[in-house]
């Protein structure tokens, strides 16, 4: 699929598609077979456990909050204006204990399997359900941290 010149407005998705991945709201602003961006919107004490993509980059440019991280095994943070990079094989984790709504752009490259992953998922309630179903698109999810960053 090739790049179609326009703009994807503020608070639309592209075809008007949004998706609710365990409470959090991801928006699809760009896909192409190299690279995949969305909005993602984490409510209070929200977050997404250990895990890593295996044959894709990721990264996140924190919009609104604060976002705390465990990269590469590492707790660290980022707030409105950073950006995350997390190779492709790193472990890493993200957690709202800001106690506001964190926003930000993720976007992965090459694209791989991540959209169809994310369409199987929305709406999905169970953790142990998208953790299984995860694997079989290339994200390998690990056991919890015992406590968040």
């Amino acid at each position: 699929m090739a790049e179609i010149p326009g703009i994807t407005r503020a608070n639309d998705g592209l075809d008007g598609v949004s998706w609710n991945i365990l409470g959090q709201t991801y928006v699809p602003k760009q896909i192409t077979e190299e690279s995949f961006a969305w909005l993602a919107t984490f409510p209070e004490e929200s977050f997404t456990p250990p895990h890593m993509h295996r044959a894709q980059d990721e990264y996140i440019l924190v919009m609104e909050g604060r976002i705390d991280l465990l990269l590469g095994g590492k707790r660290t943070f980022a707030a409105a204006g950073d950006l995350v990079r997390m190779p492709r094989g790193i472990p890493h984790a993200f957690y709202n204990n800001s106690g506001e709504v964190a926003k930000a752009m993720f976007w992965v490259a090459p694209t791989g399997p991540l959209v169809d992953l994310y369409r199987r998922i929305h709406n999905m309630s169970s953790p142990q359900e998208v953790v299984q179903v995860a694997d079989e698109y290339g994200v390998h999810f690990f056991p919890p941290v015992s406590s968040a960053p």
